[in-house]
């Protein structure tokens, strides 16, 4: 089996096939499919993620949900291990954190079992729902703290596998789109 690394290299070639509006096209169905979900439509509180260039484009559907009444949550890197969450407000500033990922400058949200889904994003999941992710470690960290909460991955087709190579940390989603 690949190894990880392998994998990640192999999905950046595919990614680098398309363009950023490609990618933006191809999210759509991806994103209509998340938002339509019982358990997003159900969910007051959700961790969302938001989105790179090379990644399924999330910013509308962030915005969307918070308009709806939703309070959304986003990731914020603090150091080389961790992450905290912090709440999305739409016409908030957001700034450019770790990896030049843009995140709210609130305060950290603390009432994780308030959470009622978790959008996981990955660099490629697997047919028994396994992720890579970029290598990090946060999402897992995170996830193993907080293990009651749904988590419903996102990805392109590309970016599945059969079976992806995985270590004791490495915490699967409950679902895919």
């Amino acid at each position: 089996m690949r190894e990880k690394s392998q994998i990640r290299n192999e999905i950046k070639i595919r990614k680098r096939q398309f363009t950023e509006s490609q990618l933006k096209e191809l999210s759509l169905a991806i994103i209509n499919k998340l938002l339509k979900h019982p358990k997003i439509k159900n969910a007051r509180t959700i961790l969302m993620y938001y989105s790179l260039p090379d990644e399924v484009y999330t910013h509308t559907a962030i915005m969307q949900l918070a308009n709806e009444g939703k309070e959304i949550l986003l990731p914020a890197v603090i150091n080389n291990f961790e992450m905290v969450l912090r709440k999305y407000t739409p016409n908030e500033d957001m700034q450019d954190g770790a990896f030049n990922i843009k995140e709210p400058m609130g305060e950290e949200y603390t009432k994780m079992d308030k959470i009622d889904v978790a959008v996981i994003p990955a660099i490629a999941y697997d047919s028994t729902k396994n992720r890579i992710g970029r290598g990090k470690g946060y999402y897992d960290r995170f996830l193993k703290k907080n293990p009651k909460i749904y988590k419903i991955g996102i990805c392109f087709d590309f970016q599945k596998f059969v079976q992806l190579p995985t270590d004791p940390n490495d915490i699967p989603v409950d679902e895919v789109i």
